[in-house]
This record gives structure tokens, C-alpha cells and sequence, in this order.
């Protein structure tokens, strides 16, 4: 049997927990995984899995030889990378992961168009308000929206996005609009979440930053909730312009407190530091780079 396909399967196996769902990554039979990894372990003469009918878990061997097998074939895409980096053809997968909205509303018309430009390289795209992390979880790319990008991954700047705080018309001739970022703690309001600033919401005044504290009503992981809860005339949120900018184009929602912005976000595509970045990678990051030139939502 070929010893790489080998150190594969075994991998697979570990990763995956179990036989079955190991098949969904090598691409082979159950019957077929349990042959390398037994042939694997009658070559190397030591028990490398502990099998009961429920778990598999590693032996102190299993577990040596499974650090030194991830490190070999990385070591080997590495190669593979750098030489058809060479040929420049892209060819292969690339696995992505991107904010659920923004992926939804702003990359999912895209996908189509890369593919047509580049019929050879098949996509696996994630959609996860999650900060994932790329290596550990085997991501080539991710699309991120933050202040800064992560200082250890590579990043190439796609867009930015500005954080509004609005409401509709009718929550305003209801409730009434603040006129200064204190007066959010007298206010209904929808928090996201994953905000970085947890419940002290920034903003940039006439007179310098300010930090209001605010008292949500109700907090979601979802900013297509907050944004139906402000449609609905209920609430007051801070949303990116990406998912707002075209309900204050109509008027369908408000800008408050002109006078105080919050924070302007950077949307970064993000890829491990590697030595030689593959040319389908690659070509996906500038691809998106072109796309993004103009921005498809209003400031």
C-alpha cells in the first residue's frame, strides 16, 4: 500500500473520530479505511488506536506518529504548492470562511462568476459570525470584518464598512431620538452580540470619543435580527452600512445622532502565513480585491 495514502487515512481517522466519517475525506469505504490503518499498523508493529465499539482514542504511539504524520504532509502541500505556484495553473479546493451576512448579501453573487473565470478550482465556503481559526481547522481563507486584522495571518484589505446607529421613523416619532451617545441607556435597544465593545457602543463626537453605555433589551448573534427589529420600528441598533445602507437609501431607516459616527470597519481577506501561497488562493484574493474596488452598499 502507498505510505502516504497511508498517513492520510490514519489522519483522517483521527481527525474525523471515527472510521465512518473519515470516508467523507480520503474519499474511500469504510472497509477500505479499516484496511489501511491495519495494514499501517502491522507494518510499524505497534497498536496506533484504541477501538471500542463507542470511541477511538490514540496510544502514546498513535499519538507520536500522528504529530509526526500532520507535520509530513503539510510539509509535502508545502511542496505541491510551491511548484505549481510555478506553473501558475490553479487547480483544486479552496476552503473558505466569512462572516453569515455579509456572505450572504455581498459573496454569494460571486461565487458563480470566480468559478466561470476559474473552472478548475472548486469551492467550500463556511458561513460563521465565529472567529475560526484558519490552520487549526484547515481554512486556506477568510473573509473578516474588524478595526484590525489579526496580526498573525496575512491580510489584504477588501472594503471597509462604517457602524451606524439608526432606527426607523417610526420608533422615532414614537420614542423620540437621542440627541448625545448617553442618552442610548434611556433607549430600546437591539444588541449584536459579537460587537467587539460589548455593551459600551464608541463614538466620535465634536468634542472627541465617546463611550455609551447602553442597556439592550435583547441581544442576538444575527444582524439581520437587529436590522427587521429597527425595520419594525421597535428598537434603535448599530449596524454595519453593508446590511443598513440600502433601508437608509429609501428612508426606511434613520441616522441618529449624525454629529456622533461610531467606528469604521475593515473587511480583510485573511490567509495563513505560508511560504508559498498557492495560485488558487491566491487568484480568489484578487478576484476578490477587484470586486470589492466599489463597494456594493451605500456610505
Amino acid at each position: 500500500m502507498d505510505r502516504f495514502q497511508e498517513m492520510q487515512v490514519f489522519v483522517a481517522v483521527v481527525e474525523a473520530g471515527n472510521f465512518v466519517h473519515a470516508t467523507d475525506t480520503v474519499g474511500l469505504s469504510k472497509a477500505a479505511v479499516s484496511r489501511y490503518v491495519a495494514h499501517l499498523e502491522a507494518r510499524l508493529g505497534v497498536r496506533l488506536l484504541h477501538r471500542t465499539t463507542r470511541t477511538l482514542s490514540l496510544t502514546e504511539e498513535g499519538e507520536v506518529f500522528y504529530t509526526r504524520c500532520k507535520d509530513l504532509l503539510a510539509e509535502l502541500e508545502e511542496y505541491e504548492a510551491e511548484i505549481t505556484s510555478r506553473s501558475g495553473r490553479a487547480v483544486g479546493q479552496v476552503r473558505v470562511n466569512a462572516p453569515l451576512t455579509f456572505g450572504n448579501l455581498h459573496l454569494a453573487p460571486l461565487w458563480g462568476e470566480f468559478r466561470a473565470e476559474h473552472p478548475d478550482v472548486s469551492l467550500d465556503v463556511t458561513l460563521s459570525d465565529r472567529v475560526v481559526d484558519l490552520v487549526e481547522e484547515g481554512y486556506d481563507l477568510a473573509v473578516r470584518i474588524a478595526r484590525l486584522p489579526s496580526s498573525n495571518l496575512i491580510s489584504r484589505k477588501l472594503s471597509a464598512t462604517r457602524m451606524v446607529l439608526c432606527a426607523s421613523p417610526g420608533y422615532v416619532e414614537r420614542f423620540g431620538a437621542p440627541s448625545h451617545p448617553e442618552e442610548l441607556a434611556d433607549h430600546r435597544v437591539w444588541a449584536y452580540s459579537y460587537f467587539a465593545g460589548g455593551d459600551e457602543w464608541p463614538f466620535e463626537g465634536p468634542d472627541g470619543p465617546v463611550a455609551a453605555r447602553i442597556r439592550p433589551v435583547m441581544r442576538t448573534n444575527s444582524g439581520d435580527t437587529c436590522r427587521v427589529g429597527a425595520l419594525q420600528g421597535r428598537r434603535i441598533v448599530l449596524q454595519p452600512s453593508f446590511i443598513v445602507g440600502p433601508d437608509l437609501e429609501r428612508g426606511d431607516l434613520i441616522e441618529l445622532m449624525p454629529a456622533y459616527r461610531s467606528v469604521e470597519l475593515g473587511i480583510y481577506a485573511l490567509y495563513p502565513s505560508r511560504k508559498h501561497l498557492s495560485p488558487k488562493v491566491r487568484l480568489l484574493i484578487d478576484f476578490l480585491v477587484a470586486a470589492f474596488r466599489e463597494p456594493g452598499w451605500p456610505e
